[in-house]
C-alpha cells in the first residue's frame, strides 16, 4: 500500500515524465493498492484558486476523474489523523503535508513524494 502526495497525483495524471523511474515502478507494482489523502483535493483546490495550478476541469471534477481513472482510493481526514499531524515534530510547516505524513504513519503506508523534508520524519518511508 502506498500513499501518493499531491504533486505525485498531479504528475501521475498529467505529466508522468516528472515522476522518478523508481516512483513509476512502485506505482505500477502497487496499482491495486494506491491511496491518496482527502487533503490532496483541498490542496489542489487551493492551488487552483490562488492561480498556481490550472486544470482542464473544476478541481473536484479533475480530482475525482484522476483517482477513478488510476484506481486510487481516497482516505478521509479523520480526527486521529488531524491530531496526529499536529503532534509531529515541527520539521514541515505545510499542514497538508503534515496530514499526508500522519495518514501514512497511521495506516503504515509508504509515501511517494519528491519532498525531501518528509523523509526526515520518523517512521516515514519515502519512495522517490
Amino acid at each position: 500500500m502506498i500513499l501518493l502526495d499531491t504533486c505525485t497525483l498531479l504528475w501521475l495524471a498529467s505529466d508522468q515524465k516528472k515522476l522518478s523511474s523508481k516512483a513509476k515502478k512502485e506505482i505500477e507494482k502497487n496499482a491495486r493498492a494506491l491511496f491518496v489523502s482527502a487533503i490532496t483535493a483541498f490542496e489542489i483546490a487551493i492551488k487552483c484558486r490562488n492561480g498556481k495550478l490550472e486544470l482542464p476541469l473544476p478541481s473536484l471534477d479533475w480530482f475525482t476523474e484522476a483517482i477513478d481513472f488510476h484506481g486510487i482510493r481516497e482516505i478521509p481526514v479523520t480526527s486521529s489523523i488531524a491530531v496526529s499531524s499536529v503532534q509531529l515534530p515541527p520539521l514541515h510547516n505545510d499542514p497538508c503535508d503534515r496530514i499526508i505524513i500522519a495518514t501514512s504513519q497511521l495506516n503504515a503506508m509508504k509515501i511517494v513524494t519528491c519532498d525531501k523534508l518528509i523523509s526526515q520524519y520518523e517512521n516515514a518511508e519515502v519512495i522517490w
